[in-house]
């Protein structure tokens, strides 16, 4: 696979509009090839990070370096960066080959050196045979192919893509996403995605940054956000997680307000005898026998079938509630409202602890 990817630098980016602050000292190295996911609430700065990128806004200040040159004083047009809008933004009265044509034809390529991209880019999203068609007449799934290969045609260094898959059907989304993700990795270009979706944002990139309130939380593998959050708040973002308050009895020991203790896998950094706030993921709990020993007595309040996957509801005898993931199975039974059961926990690494806040996460 050739690598047409650029390198992408961001050092110190600070922006405001007028007294409000949207980005706070982010710092962010990209390599050439990656596909990275920004990830964030909505509000968080990851938009206006995006058009910084692109050169549709200046940072306050900062420097953003393609392949170690500073563009960002460089307009928009001259950063061989491809745009793949939110709602795709094709021109509705020009067909998908002239779409696709318009950035080479702005640039001054010859007809033939045009017409030659053009079919390349459409055989590589498999649109030739709808070439001659509108827009108006494409579904959600084409019009994001041709947007791609729009952005692909001029050849860039980077490809952003803003809320891609927003405007897609959910049994349309998965489908989009590995045939995107495939296009663009074999491309070997370097992507930028913003999303809101968790799910997306795993299943796509190589890596996310997540942020938040301007700021960056953390930057890793979605393994890695999700089987190791630096904070509370990226714990409670990726993925889904139980919070349950405890004590800190010992470096590896944690007493919970429910009334049993259970072991960590790793000594804690915080100091012996803190409140703390305890996240276990819903698949890493277990129901029991009552009488098992170490169990969380529980009792089961509802259960939601999700297809291939069960999510069961229990209550704490103290009033705190945890959800528990069971895969579903030919031998599975449903499980009965107001039944007790033993809550176990089956895998110890997946334990997260933090630090009590103020007020526990909603």
């Amino acid at each position: 696979m050739a690598m047409r990817g650029n390198g992408l630098a961001l050092s110190g980016i600070h922006h405001w509009f007028g007294a409000t602050q949207a980005l706070d000292a982010i710092t962010l190295r990209v390599e050439p090839g990656e596909l990275i996911a920004l990830l964030g609430p909505s509000g968080c700065g990851k938009t206006t990070l995006l058009q910084i990128i692109a050169g549709f806004l200046q940072p306050s200040t900062g420097e953003v370096l393609l392949d170690g040159y500073r563009v960002e004083h460089i307009p928009a047009n001259r950063r061989r960066i491809g745009m793949v809008f939110q709602n795709y933004a094709l021109f509705p009265h020009l067909n998908v080959f002239e779409n696709v044509a318009y950035g080479l034809k702005a640039r001054k390529k010859p007809a033939p050196a045009v017409k030659a991209k053009v079919a390349e880019m459409l055989a590589l999203v498999k649109m030739g045979h709808l070439a001659d068609r509108l827009p108006g007449q494409l579904s959600g799934g084409q019009q994001q192919r041709v947007a791609l290969a729009r952005a692909l045609a001029i050849e860039p260094g980077l490809v952003l893509l803003d809320e891609p898959f927003s405007a897609l059907d959910k049994n349309l989304r998965l489908d989009m996403q590995i045939e995107i993700k495939s296009l663009l990795k074999g491309y070997g270009v370097t992507s930028i995605m913003v999303t809101h979706d968790q799910e997306e944002a795993l299943s796509m990139a190589d890596r996310i940054v997540v942020m938040n309130r301007g700021r960056i939380e953390q930057v890793g593998t979605p393994d890695a956000l999700y089987d190791r959050p630096a904070t509370l708040f990226v714990n409670q973002f990726i993925g889904h997680a139980n919070f349950l308050n405890g004590t800190l009895t010992a470096p590896d020991r944690v007493m919970l307000q429910a009334g049993i203790a259970i072991a960590l896998a790793e000594p804690a950094s915080l100091p012996v005898g803190a409140p703390v706030l305890v996240s276990i993921r819903p698949e890493n709990i277990a129901l029991a026998d009552p009488a098992t020993p170490g169990a969380l007595a529980g009792s089961v309040r509802l259960t939601l079938p999700l297809g291939a996957a069960d999510v069961i509801e229990a209550a704490l005898p103290g009033g705190e509630t945890v959800k528990i993931h069971r895969t579903r199975s030919p031998a599975s039974r449903p499980v009965a409202a107001g039944t007790s059961f033993g809550l176990v926990i089956t895998d110890p690494t997946g334990i997260g602890l933090f630090a009590l806040p103020a007020s526990p996460p909603a």
